[in-house]
């Protein structure tokens, strides 16, 4: 009976494609935080609207990529009260994800996080806009998550120039 049937004869090849596409996608990194005392929020403000958007032509893994951004700049400034729809006026930090990927290709893996950011404050006004971007090029090492490292390499370097432009921000007026 099991040999007639063309249901008993495909689970192998269910089952086999089912555990291949559960280990496919993008790696899973954890939020960084890169917090430093003496900057506790930017700007002096203590309340900030925080709006992470992913605009990647392919958006694979979207709601990870956003929270993994949106969680690391929260934990870099732990002095500041976040909120993703402000009730009140307060100035708003809007980040849009335009690359983020580590494709393998020519026996290289090629990490590149790039991301758009416009700051504004509670009048709307533009206090700063900047790309934060980084790109390596790493060999396919054995016994390594080579797709991992990379983008945790960009991330990291990314995320520093990011929290950097942040930190340099003037005092609020």
């Amino acid at each position: 009976m099991r040999d007639s049937c063309p249901v008993w004869r495909s689970l192998p090849a269910c089952a086999l494609l089912i555990a291949l596409s559960a280990a496919c996608g993008p790696p899973t990194l954890k939020p960084q935080a890169m917090a430093e005392p003496d900057v506790a929020c930017p700007g002096g403000w203590t309340a900030w609207s925080l709006e992470v958007l992913d605009r990647r032509a392919e958006r694979e893994a979207s709601a990870k990529v956003v929270t993994l951004v949106s969680d690391s700049l929260t934990k870099s400034f732990p002095g500041c009260a976040w909120n993703a729809a402000a009730t009140a006026p307060r100035p708003s930090i809007l980040i849009e994800i335009n690359r983020f990927a580590a494709p393998f290709e020519d026996q290289t893996w090629n990490g590149v996080a790039d991301w758009s950011v416009l700051v504004r404050d509670p009048g709307g006004r533009t206090l700063a806009e900047f790309e934060a971007q980084a790109d390596v090029a790493r060999p396919n090492y054995r016994d390594s998550n080579n797709e991992k490292e990379a983008l945790e390499e960009v991330f990291h370097e990314a995320l520093r120039k990011t929290v950097t432009a942040l930190r340099s921000l003037p005092p609020a007026r």
